[in-house]
This record gives structure tokens, C-alpha cells and sequence, in this order.
């Protein structure tokens, strides 16, 4: 049955070898039976920039990902968090195409809402003005014109320091927001959702205005790799 699959969270990196074998596995395998694959975001642990694709990870990363689109898969790359700063050059080496986040797709004659999912989380007020911050085309430019070893080396800096605030933050805060996804569903006509981020996979349902909206999380790959699996008659998660 034709069908796409969904991905999100992978933070891949050569220091992780388990992550990039279950990837190399994944695109060689059962991806090339999908008619697209769509990646909601955080593709890679951190990306300092379209410079950094000679990175050998990087390239093996991009190379499985073109071979899979000359296979006939279509791809599909959402920026997340952590990879926010992917430009033409990267979307070109993997073959693929860009997503805005968030954005409505008829997935088989169901509406869905794809998302990366940071945006929903609002109740962790700081991340969001740091969002907003990062996420200006001013910060952007200023912050690629700097050498590539040095914006590396703040990055490394800044996800440490991420690290330690989340060991001082509430979960709570740091998951989706009720209110922010009965609004983002609301806005788009109560679609089916899928998005990352929260490393919570799991199946939701929520009652907006007399419409169930199912809301599907999507797999950290760090802890367990996984995707989601589409098809006309419903969604299906998949250990890899």
C-alpha cells in the first residue's frame, strides 16, 4: 500500500555510531518502500552552517539521503532546534526538498499538520526568546559571517549549557503546551499533527470543538530509533 513515513530527533554525529548504523539501515531498508520520507527536524545533533558538509558524517549523512531520493523516495527536511541554520546547499546534497514549520499536507485524503514541535512548547518561556532570537534573519547572517571553527565552538558551548539547565527545569515545561496545540489545530481546521521534539513518542487525542485531533510524537533516536508510518488508513509506529 503506498505510504510515507516520519521522522524527526535523530542527532546524528559520528559520536553516536549506534544512531548513524540504525540510519544507514533504515535508508537502505525500509525507506525505499515509502513514496516520501519526511524529517521534522534536528536531522543532525547540531548544524553550524552549509560549510560544514565535507564533515565526513555530515557527507554520509547527505550521500544516503540522495541515494534514497534517486531510489524514488521523495525527501522532505524541516529545520529543528538544533539544525536551524540548513540552507540550499545541504537541501541539494540529500536531495530534498524543504518544509516550513509548521505546515498543513494532504497526507492520503487526511489533513495533517507537520511541525518540528519547539514552537508549541510555551510554557518554557526562555527557550522561546531564545528561539525567536536565533530564528531572525539579522542573528542569522552575523552568525554564519564568523569562521566555522568558531561558530562550532560556541555552538558545543551553548548545548552544554542547555544540558545543565534542563537537569533545573520541570519536564512540564518543557513539553508541548495544551493550550499552544488547541490553537495551532484550530487555526489549520483540526487536522491530524505529527511533530518531534519532545522526545515523548506516543499517540495523543484531543477534543477541540467537538473535532478529535489525533497528535502523534515522534521517536528521539538517541534512545530508541523510529518512525512513523502513514497510509490511507491510519498512522503506525515503526522500531528500526
Amino acid at each position: 500500500m503506498p505510504h510515507s513515513l516520519f521522522i524527526s530527533d535523530l542527532h546524528l554525529r559520528a559520536a553516536q555510531p549506534k544512531s548513524l548504523a540504525a540510519f544507514r539501515c533504515f535508508s537502505t531498508g525500509i525507506a525505499r518502500q515509502a513514496e516520501a520520507l519526511y524529517i521534522l527536524g534536528d536531522l543532525f545533533e547540531y548544524w553550524p552552517g552549509d560549510d560544514d558538509l565535507e564533515d565526513p558524517c555530515h557527507r554520509e549523512v547527505a550521500d544516503l539521503l540522495h541515494d534514497l531520493a534517486q531510489h524514488g523516495t521523495a525527501i522532505f527536511i524541516m529545520q529543528g532546534n538544533r539544525d536551524l541554520l540548513m540552507g540550499d546547499a545541504l537541501l541539494q546534497a540529500c536531495g530534498a526538498r524543504a518544509l516550513d514549520d509548521p505546515i498543513l499536507i494532504d497526507l492520503y485524503d487526511t489533513p495533517t499538520l507537520l511541525s518540528h514541535g519547539d514552537l508549541l512548547c510555551t510554557g518554557d518561556t526562555d527557550y522561546q526568546q531564545y528561539r525567536a532570537q536565533v530564528h531572525s534573519t539579522e542573528f542569522q547572517q552575523q552568525f554564519l559571517a564568523r569562521p566555522l571553527g568558531e561558530r562550532k565552538a560556541y555552538i558545543a558551548e551553548l548545548r552544554a549549557r542547555s544540558q545543565d539547565e534542563k537537569t533545573h527545569k520541570d519536564a512540564a515545561l518543557m513539553d508541548v503546551s495544551e493550550a499552544a496545540v488547541t490553537a495551532l489545530l484550530r487555526a489549520h481546521g483540526y487536522p491530524r499533527l505529527i511533530h518531534g521534539h519532545t522526545h515523548r513518542p506516543q499517540q495523543h487525542e484531543h477534543l477541540i470543538d467537538g473535532h478529535r485531533c489525533e497528535r502523534w510524537v515522534l521517536n528521539d533516536w538517541d534512545v530508541a530509533p523510529g518512525a512513523l508510518r502513514c497510509d490511507a488508513t491510519g498512522c503506525t509506529p515503526l522500531a528500526i
